[in-house]
């Protein structure tokens, strides 16, 4: 029940399809690496994968990016654990400031940029969809810097050092949980 309130904040909150798409793959990836890492409280790190851009509009500046959508969420009767509001911050520290420390924090961090690229490897395909997805391909268009030129390999690749995972198989767990929601994504 939660969550369709959540998902119903989101629309109101964000005029940007493309964004929501974006924030139910990075919550499918933390719930996926939640469950990889035998996280306590799954929920907590859906929760922030589902909401960390809730407030990535105009009107909202880039240092507030992160930090604002938990502003919002309490104005709307939503209780936030300070776990979850941190690591919707963390993922935007270099604008807010507030740095990642704990592994959701870190998760959050690594996985933001790792959809788009994912998407980006998808919609290069001749059907476009998700299903026909590989890692080597993910891990192929990692290694041309051209492609997808905006993401953030190396706050990806920190997979490895922050979390554990290696990096192909940091890619093999995000890609299999955005693979799982295929339909939502529209891909």
């Amino acid at each position: 029940m939660e969550r369709e309130k959540l998902l119903q904040i989101l629309n109101e909150e964000v005029g940007n399809k493309n964004i929501i798409k974006h924030m139910l793959a990075t919550e499918a990836c933390m719930v996926a690496l939640a469950e990889k890492l035998e996280a306590e409280d799954k929920e907590a790190w859906a929760m922030a994968g589902l909401m960390h851009d809730g407030d990535y509009r105009d009107d909202v500046p880039v240092e507030e990016q992160g930090v604002k959508i938990s502003q919002v969420l309490k104005e709307k009767g939503i209780n936030l654990s300070n776990e979850v509001a941190h690591a919707m911050a963390a993922h935007n520290c270099h604008h807010t400031g507030v740095e990642p420390e704990s592994l959701m924090d870190w998760a959050l961090f690594c996985c933001d940029s790792l959809t788009g690229l994912i998407v980006a490897t998808t919609l290069v395909l001749p059907d476009k969809k998700l299903s026909e997805v590989t890692v080597e391909r993910v891990m192929n268009r990692y290694a041309e810097p051209k492609f997808a030129a905006g993401t953030r390999r190396e706050e990806i690749k920190m997979c490895e050092e922050k979390l554990g995972i290696p990096l192909e198989e940091f890619v093999g767990v995000c890609l299999k949980a955005m693979q799982s929601i295929s339909d939502d994504l529209g891909l």
